[in-house]
């Protein structure tokens, strides 16, 4: 814990000072342009791969980058509040008019699914959490991939797809997005590399983010 004091006090003494105009025009509101959903991996920090400031987004993480899918408000007891709540409030209270659904390489969520059941005995929450990736787990063994890492590769993937679609099934999101007011966008975040693909819902295929040409 002790770099984590010291950390504080750097923050305090050198990065808050050097960026104080920008911090007090966030004291009274916020207003991010960017709903960015991603997993709780510590390998993965939002602002830094985003090269984005306080202020600029409005982060939603959860083991595996989950989007539960929509139920109806008489159902709402039975749903996922937290993360379901924070997609609500970004697009109708902040009116955020972009999200990312953003995974990741080596992805323990992704690769804990095909484990046996017993292994997750001690982990009630997470077993149940993660029966929301059944049925990317299903689409992926339907493909009968031929090693371990390219099934995980391709459940990394197509989980984010998977969510994208679940996303898809919030009608004030599909609302938002049909009236050209929401762009939508999927990552898939390399740790090793830091390269991140984009997925082209159109094209339904992930390709490297790369300069515009001018």
């Amino acid at each position: 814990m002790r770099e984590l004091f010291e950390g504080a006090l750097k923050f305090q003494e050198e990065d808050f000072n050097a960026h104080k105009d920008l911090y007090e025009s966030l004291k009274q509101h916020q207003d991010p342009h960017t709903l960015f959903i991603s997993c709780v991996d510590s390998r993965v920090v939002p602002n830094l791969i985003t090269n984005t400031k306080p202020g600029d987004l409005f982060v939603v993480r959860n083991v595996g980058n989950i989007v539960p899918p929509y139920k109806e408000s008489k159902n709402l007891r039975e749903g996922y509040l937290a993360t379901t709540a924070a997609i609500e409030y970004a697009l109708i209270v902040l009116e955020i008019k972009n999200i990312i659904i953003c995974g990741h390489s080596n992805c323990g969520a992704c690769d804990i699914i095909y484990e046996s059941p017993a292994k997750l005995k001690e982990t009630p929450y997470i077993k149940t959490w993660l029966q929301l990736l059944d049925p990317v787990k299903k689409k992926v063994q339907a493909l009968k991939p031929t090693s371990k890492s390219k099934r995980i590769w391709l459940t990394e993937q197509i989980n984010i797809e998977h969510q994208l679609e679940n996303l898809m099934s919030y009608p004030f999101v599909e609302e938002r997005f049909d009236r050209g007011e929401l762009s939508i966008y999927g990552w898939y975040y390399i740790i090793e590399t830091g390269e991140i693909l984009n997925y082209n819902m159109i094209s339904r295929e992930f390709k490297p983010i790369a300069k515009e040409k001018r």
